[in-house]
């Protein structure tokens, strides 16, 4: 186990960097990692426009916890966190190197708050399956941050504000989850249709985008609070509280935009947000 005595500071890891962007990216299907699609498109060509990082901090919503955790081993594993998928699938490896180093830093940053260093979680589908489109060599080291299902979209926003100065050493911030992500609803005899969505979730998505491009966060945060449409959309909250990750580095000299900002199957959205 990585230890604060026994690894230096992420001062003397990582240089000091122009401010990273950060991302929300809609992963949705784990199939999304072998298909060619549009959303995949969309990914290899915001790749495009980032700077390389040092390194990778991911927030994904298949890593949610019971308290704060930050993966912290050298190598981490690729989980393959779901069934009934093609053998393809399940045999993708994404072997991108961990950063015991981050993690300490990262659990040195949110203090007071209680982060634990895990040697057993590695990465899964939310986090290997899209950043593979983007980093596909595997060379950028990768860590993740739990989410603790015990706090309210308040605490998320305020926990992920104190990790900005991760931007200027080179550690480009991932959230990685669904804002309209309502499975139990999904259309599949509709999968393939265009920008297909349920009436609730097209309104969704419409009142969601408008609070994300005017920058009026606050009722995303109190996202128990919206309506019956967003309630739909959001049934529970851990597809969406990495999106809270994301706009809580957003400072106010960044500039917030949106790609693959589409509605899929009746039930699911693929918006993904860039700030930089």
């Amino acid at each position: 186990m990585a230890t604060l005595n026994d690894l230096h500071s992420i001062s003397s890891t990582f240089s000091n960097t122009d401010k990273m962007p950060v991302l929300f990216l809609g992963h949705g299907s784990p199939m999304n990692a072998i298909e060619e699609n549009q959303f995949v498109a969309g990914f290899r060509d915001l790749a495009k426009t980032l700077p390389q990082p040092n390194a990778i901090l991911c927030i994904s919503a298949h890593w949610f916890t019971n308290g704060t955790k930050v993966t912290s081993m050298q190598m981490p594993r690729t989980i393959h966190d779901f069934g009934g998928f093609p053998q393809a699938l399940f045999d993708v490896q994404y072997p991108a190197k961990g950063s015991p180093e981050l993690a300490v830093e990262t659990k040195k940053i949110l203090e007071p708050v209680n982060v634990d260093l895990d040697e057993h979680w590695g990465l899964d589908h939310g986090a290997w399956s899209v950043i593979k489109h983007l980093y596909p060599d595997a060379n950028v080291p990768v860590i993740q941050l739990s989410i603790d299902y015990t706090k309210s979209g308040q605490y998320h926003f305020e926990l992920a504000q104190k990790l900005q100065s991760l931007r200027h050493k080179g550690v480009l911030i991932i959230g990685s989850g669904n804002i309209v992500h309502n499975l139990r609803l999904v259309d599949f005899r509709n999968f393939d249709k265009d920008n297909y969505g349920f009436d609730w979730a097209i309104e969704a998505r419409e009142m969601v985008n408008n609070y994300l491009l005017d920058g009026n966060f606050q009722p995303l945060i109190d996202f128990e609070k919206m309506n019956q449409a967003f309630q739909l959309a959001v049934p529970t909250p851990d597809h969406y509280l990495p999106l809270l990750y994301t706009l809580g580095l957003k400072d106010k000299t960044d500039d917030l935009s949106l790609f693959n900002d589409k509605l899929l199957a009746g039930s699911l959205s693929m918006t993904s947000v860039k700030i930089m």
